[in-house]
Parts: C-alpha cells; sequence; structure tokens
C-alpha cells in the first residue's frame, strides 16, 4: 500500500504561506492533508481493482474533485474531496486527470511510484452522474479530545449525505490521526511567530490521546449491505507529526490499528476493490 506512506512524504514538507507569511506542515485550516489523502486511497484501489482499470481504460467512469453529494430525502449536502463516478457526458480532451493532480497538488512520488502510476490507466476529472465510491478524509492533530465531537459529527453527516444520494455508492472514510507528543499550532502560533514571540507547544498524553481518537471512531456506524447507514468501511492511519518541520512518520505499531483489524489501512483498500469489482461488474 502506498498512501499513507506518500501522504506522510507530503506532509513532511511544508505548504504555501499563511496570511501570516508562515508556511506549515499541517494546518486545520486548510485541506492539503485531506486532499492528498484521498488521492492515496484512490490510487490504491486502482492498483487492486482489475475492474476499476477496465473501466478507466474503456472511459466509463470520471473523477469528481470537490464533488457536492445531496441527500434526496433530507435535502443535506456534502463536498468530497474525490469521488469516482460514472461521466455526465463526454470529458474534454486534454483536461485535468488523476494523473496530472499528482503535480497539481505537489505529491512527492517516488521513481518506482510515478512508473506505476503511468502504468495505470488515467481516469479524467470531469462532470459526474451517478457516484461509484465516495472518499472523505478526516484529521485529528491536536487537541484530540476536544476535537471529538466536531470528528464524529463531520463524519456521521458524510455518510449519511452519501447514501442518501446513492444507496449504492460505496462511502469510504480515511482518518488521519496525530501520535506526536508534541506539536506546533498554526492557530496558537502564526502571529505569534510573525511578531518574533516565543512559539507555544502543545503538549499531548499520548498514547492515550490517539486511543481516545481510535475509539470514537470505532463508534461511527458501518454497514455490511447496500442498505442502512455507515460508511462501507473506515481506514485509519497514524502519524507522528510535530508540525515544527521535521520529518512525518508513519507509526506501524500500537496504538496505530493492526492488520486485521476493522480500520487497517491495508486491509480496508483490499475490501473496497472487492467490493467495488462485486458491485459494479454490470456498468
Amino acid at each position: 500500500m502506498y498512501g499513507p506512506d506518500l501522504l506522510a512524504r507530503f506532509l513532511s514538507v511544508p505548504g504555501p504561506p499563511d496570511k501570516y507569511g508562515q508556511r506549515w506542515q499541517y494546518h486545520s485550516r486548510s485541506d492539503r492533508h485531506s486532499k492528498v489523502g484521498c488521492w492515496g486511497v484512490a490510487f490504491d484501489l486502482l492498483i487492486r481493482s482489475s475492474l476499476m482499470q477496465e473501466h478507466a481504460k474503456a472511459g466509463k467512469i470520471v473523477l469528481g474533485v470537490n464533488h457536492e453529494m445531496r441527500d434526496f430525502h433530507w435535502d443535506r449536502k456534502k463536498d468530497l474531496d474525490l469521488v469516482i463516478a460514472r461521466p455526465e457526458s463526454a470529458p474534454s480532451p486534454g483536461g485535468a486527470t488523476f494523473r496530472s493532480l499528482v503535480d497539481h497538488y505537489g505529491i512527492p512520488l517516488t521513481d518506482d511510484e510515478r512508473k506505476l502510476l503511468n502504468a495505470l490507466p488515467d481516469i479524467p476529472i470531469a462532470p459526474v452522474s451517478a457516484v461509484l465510491v465516495a472518499l472523505e478524509a478526516k484529521a485529528c492533530m491536536t487537541a484530540h479530545v476536544k476535537s471529538l465531537p466536531r470528528l464524529y459529527d463531520e463524519l456521521n453527516s458524510s455518510h449519511l449525505a452519501i447514501h442518501g444520494a446513492s444507496s449504492q455508492a460505496l462511502a469510504i472514510a480515511y482518518v488521519q490521526v496525530n501520535n506526536a507528543t508534541d506539536f506546533i499550532s498554526p492557530v496558537m502560533n502564526s502571529e505569534r511567530i510573525s511578531e518574533g514571540l516565543p512559539v507555544k507547544i502543545s503538549r499531548h498524553k499520548q498514547p492515550s490521546d490517539t486511543q481516545r481518537v481510535l475509539d470514537k471512531v470505532g463508534q461511527i456506524p458501518r454497514r455490511t449491505g447496500k442498505s442502512g447507514n455507515g460508511f462501507d468501511a473506515i481506514g485509519i492511519s497514524v502519524f507522528d507529526l510535530r508540525n515544527d518541520g521535521t520529518p512525518v512518520t508513519l507509526v506501524s505499531g500500537p496504538p496505530a490499528p493492526a492488520p486485521g483489524s476493522n480500520f487497517h489501512y491495508a486491509g480496508m483498500v483490499v475490501r473496497m476493490a472487492n467490493e467495488y469489482d462485486a458491485t459494479f461488474a454490470h456498468i
């Protein structure tokens, strides 16, 4: 699986300057982590689903970026970072594609990853009709316990909107959790740094803070068929991210989900690739 490692590599490089001129690896008011997280999940799905590759070659699927899904029954709406869907119309030639998002987002692929991507069929970004796979990514990098209600509510509203729009769509959540003990918060520090004031360091009680987040994510509804409410799969990656310019690392041991658990990233991808192959063979 490539998604979590390439996300760690991506987050190791600070993003564009904020309004105070500071560049941060992670900023809660930026969506760069969620967009690249979803791109990595889609990359791993495309590698492992032979049917998705066939659909891409045949022009049967497109990507929707920042796609709004609207619950038909309750009229709830939700913007999803990335969806894989049937095309609404023929894509414009020469337009943006899944492959071109690498340069657009600044994803630092290794030579082997780029060769693999180039060997896969590309998918155009175009207006969508029926959504087949909807990807939602959320991060909890600091103030873990305080963030739990918001994290739960945002994820819960996502699967309700997705399946309210299409019960057949595969709804996937990718949750990123910070296991670092120390964290430099942009919200607390960006203006302070610009004024030459000392940095305030947020202290986390680890691994208990991370475990609290994992336990809360475990309460989010999941479904095993095409009826009812819940995500079809939830994957969790745990990182050590101090947000001080040092490299971001992926945590493979505890408290990260173990292989075989309901929330292990690789298991989530394999399960969703199999579900795609079984569910959409007719399109």
